[in-house]
């Protein structure tokens, strides 16, 4: 398909503003990155990009904005073909990729001052009050005047956020938004990451926590050596795994012995707990076996799965948190 040169991007295809098919990228000496991804990110969801260290997110990344080939397949971005059509859609798109590109030298205000006057379509009248709404959006007020090379890690995170938003933006990429930050710091970039959400921006967010994941995210993708293992709505991909069993009770040496002769997995005991992978029987059963064998149960139930749970279903192991 040729690509025309209007200045606005096509409305997207399959009402996705990510579109790949196929993609895949082969580096030299024949390490296969990424294999014949086929994604979809749905118009105004809050994407989650998961995968462990060596799983093709970067690389994925890095295609979807351009910055490389893909050896084959295709990617579209708000509807049109990267890297083809990147001076077309970048000006639609926020990123923050592999941490951000900042002048130490220079204050946070200046930094963002200088992003964008680089930026052809900003009204140079209005740049001082952009930079500050975008200052204030991430919290950076009160530090606008400092040296950014006097910046903790999470304050250039912040100010590399700023950076994305400095304009409206149909879509903003980010590679791991929260890293640095301070808990407080991480819920109020979730709640900021909401706020762009609600305003109609698609979010698409890659990271390495998957609790962080699974409260600011609609929609997932779980990769793994390179290939797509699962996508769709949190919700669902959670609800595709089994919860843990967990009973509350005093005696937990003694219910842990008997959860294991019941067929019960992967036994954990914890203070006044014990939770293990729910055998495969009736679980009254289970009950009635514990308090048989007089186990005090104050508690017994199944939690519900947790998107790390669904994680390690789908791809047999654990989550490297290096990723």
């Amino acid at each position: 398909m040729t690509e025309t040169s209007a200045a606005e991007p096509q409305p997207e295809q399959g009402d996705g503003v990510i579109v790949t098919r196929a993609l895949t990228k082969r580096y030299r000496g024949g390490q296969l990155a990424v294999d014949g991804l086929d994604l979809t990110v749905p118009t105004g969801s809050v994407f989650g990009f998961l995968g462990p260290n060596g799983s093709g997110k970067t690389t994925t990344i890095r295609m979807l904005m351009g910055l490389i080939e893909p050896t084959s397949g295709t990617a579209r971005v708000l509807g049109r073909l990267m890297p083809r059509a990147t001076r077309t859609v970048l000006p639609h798109v926020g990123a923050l990729i592999e941490g951000p590109a900042l002048y130490g030298h220079l204050s946070g205000r200046d930094n963002l001052l200088r992003y964008d006057a680089a930026d052809p379509t900003a009204d140079p009248r209005t740049r001082h009050a952009r930079v500050a709404a975008a200052l204030d959006r991430v919290g950076l007020t009160a530090a606008a005047a400092k040296k950014s090379r006097a910046y903790s890690l999470g304050m250039k995170q912040r100010l590399g956020l700023a950076a994305a938003l400095l304009q409206p933006r149909r879509l903003l990429v980010l590679d791991e938004p929260t890293n640095g930050l301070d808990p407080q710091g991480m819920r109020e970039i979730r709640s900021l990451i909401r706020e762009l959400a609600s305003d109609g921006t698609t979010v698409f967010l890659s990271s390495h926590l998957l609790d962080e994941i699974e409260q600011v995210c609609t929609h997932a993708a779980v990769m793994a050596q390179g290939r797509l293992i699962t996508q769709g709505a949190v919700t669902e991909l959670a609800a595709g795994a089994r919860g843990r069993l967990v009973v509350s009770t005093p005696d937990t040496a003694e219910a842990a012995r008997v959860l294991k002769e019941q067929g019960a997995g992967d036994v954990v005991v914890a203070e006044d707990r014990v939770t293990a992978e729910p055998p495969e029987r009736d679980l009254a059963e289970v009950n009635a076996a514990l308090v048989a064998a007089g186990v005090r149960v104050r508690g017994f139930g199944v939690e519900r799965a947790s998107l790390e749970d669904a994680f390690v279903a789908l791809t047999g192991e654990g989550f490297d948190v290096a990723g």
